[in-house]
């Protein structure tokens, strides 16, 4: 049976060998879709400066409505898929099982014109842990990124899902 709960949660990627560091905190949507597996749908703003804007020191403008991404996690204990989509520019899929090398695929749109090109990466999954019995309370996931036989960074991912 699907149930579905609005929680918030704390979804972070950082590196620990590069200057890479992101956070996003925002109510999600989480469904119980079986035994120990779980849908959980999160929005997060855009990227700030992607769009060759200039930077400037002036605080971020407000997000205004349609300016966000949408991050859908397909998590169980042995293995988690990451799709993000909603921005016009760049989408992303990862797909990690612990022991084993997954994809990293990304999209990046150009001139509607020329259509969009992909990009395919290899990720080792080092760890995976989904802790909570009955509902997903934490899930921590350690991998490398890899780019044919070139490591281009290593990646601790920790989502956090608050019980209100």
């Amino acid at each position: 049976m699907l149930t579905h709960h609005r929680l918030p949660v704390c979804l972070s990627v950082i590196s620990t060998d590069l200057p890479v560091w992101f956070t996003v905190q925002n109510d999600a949507t989480l469904y119980h879709k079986g035994q120990n597996r779980f849908h959980l749908l999160l929005r997060e703003p855009a990227l700030q400066g992607w769009e060759n804007e200039p930077l400037t020191t002036e605080a971020p403008k407000p997000l205004q409505r349609g300016e966000h991404r949408l991050l859908w996690l397909e998590i169980s204990p042995y293995r988690v898929n990451m799709t993000m989509q909603g921005n016009e520019n760049l989408s992303y899929r990862h797909f990690w099982e612990q022991g084993v090398f997954g994809m990293s695929r990304y999209w990046l749109q150009g001139d509607h014109n020329k259509g969009h090109q992909s990009l395919q990466l290899r990720n080792y999954t080092r760890f995976l842990k989904l802790e909570g019995r009955s509902f997903p309370e934490r899930l921590e996931l350690d991998y490398e990124l890899w780019s044919d036989k070139v490591q281009l960074g290593r990646y601790l991912l920790t989502l956090q899902i608050y019980q209100s």
